[in-house]
């Protein structure tokens, strides 16, 4: 299998798995784990495959679910306890090898090419899925293949519980004849612009004129025909995920809204929740970005990249307000959301002086006199500004929060 051996392993159900672990008479049951039914945000988050024999699938309304299948048991979220399980699953991974990159809650790559010297990848991977069953009581399916892009698609390949090889010399058979909808990196926007282009499934784009991919498509293009083809260079990264690139958080609205007040309002409330993320993280960002979906699902995004890092909530607010009212046309929105994004550690950043904060600078400046002077006489590192402990945050509810990346401390 060339000369890497990649394992992706990708929970099943997780967050309805979890409950049914937590609760064992909800097993062999429909259950659905789900927001307020009493609002629109109530959407299938996630289903058992029991649900999903009734045509029941994530994204799906509350409403629309209970009308297909009335005895469907819905739950809401409890994310402490799937981040407690998401650990407890990187604990065992991370007894097999170090080289293991968590990517979300719920999946993960193993490099397990050393491993593999000493026994079969397939014997491995046997033994993780087995060791999850038994000792977490979590089913998950597990892809094999020399690089990330084959090992994830492998992954999908069987589910619930299944293991999957995935060779470069399979895929001519197993993925050209696919449309380009099923790979991964695709989604509806990029299929339509690959279509225009008379590329239609995954070989075809496999075979396509790089030039005109590149031309029509740009750098993006490029990577997916390589992935089209089986080229993934990317390693196995443990430390990626202390790579914070941004912090964000969204919300639906009960009601198509249009009224600027309660708009204002409402970009309030996710600016807070942003800086609350950001003050856990110990992070600060130039860039705000703000995200709306009209009421006829058309998405648009804005941002401004500012001279100085932004982490309070009203700095954030102020920013986010401002590019709202300057690109919005009244129309009725259904969804809002701000990010903070370009993010690094606050005690790694500089800040430029400026006329809004020259006087705060000139405050502290006798108190950077003094650290300059203890600094030189007992060394850098006798001062710190403030306290760097990593809060506790659970602002965020869904699986689309990536706070659950706190669990994995550096070793």
């Amino acid at each position: 299998m060339a000369s890497r051996i990649i394992f992706h392993i990708d929970m099943n159900s997780f967050y309805a798995s979890v409950e049914q672990s937590h609760n064992p008479e909800l097993k062999g049951k429909a259950i659905a784990i789900a927001g307020n039914p009493k609002e629109r945000r109530g959407i299938i988050v996630t289903c058992s495959y029991e649900a999903r024999a009734h045509g029941i699938y994530t994204t799906m309304q509350v409403h629309e679910a209970k009308r297909k299948y009335p005895d469907l048991l819905l739950l809401p979220p409890n994310f402490e306890r799937y981040r407690a399980a998401s650990k407890a699953i990187f604990e065992i991974l991370r007894s097999y090898t170090e080289m293991v990159e968590p990517v979300s809650i719920d999946e993960g790559y193993v490099d397990v090419t050393e491993l593999a010297e000493q026994r079969h990848a397939l014997e491995i991977a046997d033994e993780i899925q087995q060791r999850l069953l038994a000792e977490l009581d979590l089913p998950c399916s597990i892809g094999i293949a020399p690089n990330k892009f084959l090992a994830k698609t492998a992954s999908d390949m069987k589910k619930p519980l299944g293991i999957t090889v995935l060779r470069k010399r399979d895929i001519k058979a197993m993925l050209w004849p696919k449309p380009v909808i099923e790979m991964h990196g695709i989604g509806e926007s990029t299929a339509a612009r690959l279509k225009s282009l008379k590329i239609e499934t995954i070989g075809e784009l496999a075979a396509a004129n790089e030039g005109l991919v590149k031309e029509k498509m740009g750098k993006n293009g490029i990577r997916l025909q390589a992935r089209a083809n089986g080229v993934d260079d990317r390693p196995v990264d443990p430390d990626s995920i202390y790579d914070t690139k941004s912090v964000g958080t969204s919300t639906t609205l009960p009601v198509d809204e249009t009224d600027e007040q309660n708009l204002k309002a409402l970009f309030r409330q996710l600016s807070e929740k942003v800086a609350n993320r950001l003050e856990a993280k110990e992070l600060a960002g130039p860039t705000v970005s703000i995200q709306t979906r009209s009421s006829d699902w058309k998405n648009r995004t804005r941002s401004v990249t500012l001279n100085n890092t932004v982490w309070k909530a009203d700095d954030i607010h102020r920013n986010a307000w401002q590019l709202f009212t300057k690109h919005w046309n009244g129309e009725p929105l259904r969804l809002i959301g701000v990010t903070v994004s370009n993010v690094a550690d606050k005690g790694d950043m500089t800040e430029q002086l400026s006329i809004f904060n020259f006087q705060e600078h000139a405050r502290e400046e006798p108190i950077l006199d003094l650290m300059s002077q203890l600094e030189s006489r007992f060394g850098k590192s006798v001062l710190t500004r403030g306290t760097k402990i990593k809060k506790a945050n659970y602002d965020s509810k869904t699986s689309f929060s990536k706070d659950f990346l706190d669990d994995h401390e550096r070793k």
